[in-house]
């Protein structure tokens, strides 16, 4: 009897589609750190470097299309025979990403506001890795905040470093800046000192309710450690947009009605400007200790570029 050959593992395109998209924004972030002048002149051009692979293979497919007809007689090739298959092909665009994570979020998600249960957050756990490519947990490290699910409310831009004003950030002055600084300190000694890391972190902070962790004075020194600068991953269920901020600050107080505080710039892309500036977010830790995630929106600059091309 002839052996029946073991069918191979169904490939998620999903995960992979996320993980290459990471591997883009991490890439045209490193980039512009190391050559802010060369990405100047890049998107000067109209060229962005999160797109930079899209505009190399057109390139490339042009090319290869051009010396195809060079080398070969006119007669033996067909109209079109060099241009790649597109009939297995399919675009998807940056609301295609959106649009699955707020629907496989609404499939999880309580209707209202709430501390959600262990067994919700792992599976909340399993939709943001099979979605976005990241692996964010609600509890890291036997730390977990008063809520993983919650309203988030508008806050002021941060002093980065000692004397910085809010005409220094690149981006939202109307907010304003801080009397003081965060509850964990400047993000920088001096503005030498200021780098395009931390530049992303002051952007793309929040707040937390750590005051009201039940073991917060008990483990004072450890716990302030443990939170100072944490990342994490902040989900606007209604609309799927995602971003990875720092803990910075902490707040806002329980009267408030809100359980954490978002810089402008997370606010701005999350979409909560409907006039109170707060809105329901999912708030998960994320697990990164060799610092791959960059921060910043989960769209993997698929914005500044053309829609992704997959396989089908």
């Amino acid at each position: 009897m002839a052996s029946k050959t073991a069918s191979p593992p169904d490939l998620n395109v999903s995960l992979l589609r996320s993980r290459l998209k990471l591997k883009n924004l991490q890439s045209g972030n490193t980039l512009r750190a190391h050559h802010p002048q060369a990405v100047g002149l890049l998107e000067s051009a109209g060229i962005h470097s999160g797109s930079l692979r899209a505009h190399a293979a057109k390139l490339l497919s042009a090319g290869a299309a051009v010396g195809t007809f060079l080398v070969t007689a006119p007669a033996s090739v067909p109209v079109g025979a060099a241009l790649p298959d597109s009939s297995h092909q399919r675009w998807v665009s940056p609301v295609d990403f959106r649009d699955q994570v707020k629907n496989a979020l609404k499939t999880v998600l309580p209707n209202a506001v709430q501390p959600l249960s262990s067994a919700t957050e792992e599976r909340i756990s399993t939709v943001l890795h099979e979605t976005l490519g990241i692996h964010a947990l609600a509890s890291l490290e036997g730390n977990h905040l008063n809520t993983s699910y919650g309203f988030i409310g508008q806050e002021q831009h941060l002093p980065r470093y000692p004397g910085d004003t809010v005409f220094q950030h690149d981006a939202l002055p109307e907010y304003g800046l801080t009397p003081g600084r965060g509850a964990w300190g400047y993000f920088a000694a001096s503005v030498s000192d200021l780098t395009p890391e931390l530049v992303q972190m002051e952007k793309y902070y929040v707040a937390v309710q750590t005051l009201y962790l039940a073991d917060w004075e008990t483990r004072l020194p450890y716990l302030r450690d443990w939170y100072r600068f944490r990342k994490v991953v902040v989900i606007n269920p209604k609309n799927g947009r995602s971003v990875v901020a720092t803990i910075a600050d902490s707040g806002p107080a329980a009267w408030t009605g809100k359980q954490f505080g978002g810089s402008p710039e997370v606010m701005d892309y999350l979409r909560m400007q409907d006039g109170r500036q707060r809105g329901p977010v999912i708030l998960f830790f994320v697990d990164d200790p060799d610092k791959k995630v960059p921060f910043g929106p989960l769209e993997y600059n698929l914005e500044q570029g053309p829609p992704l091309l997959l396989s089908s």
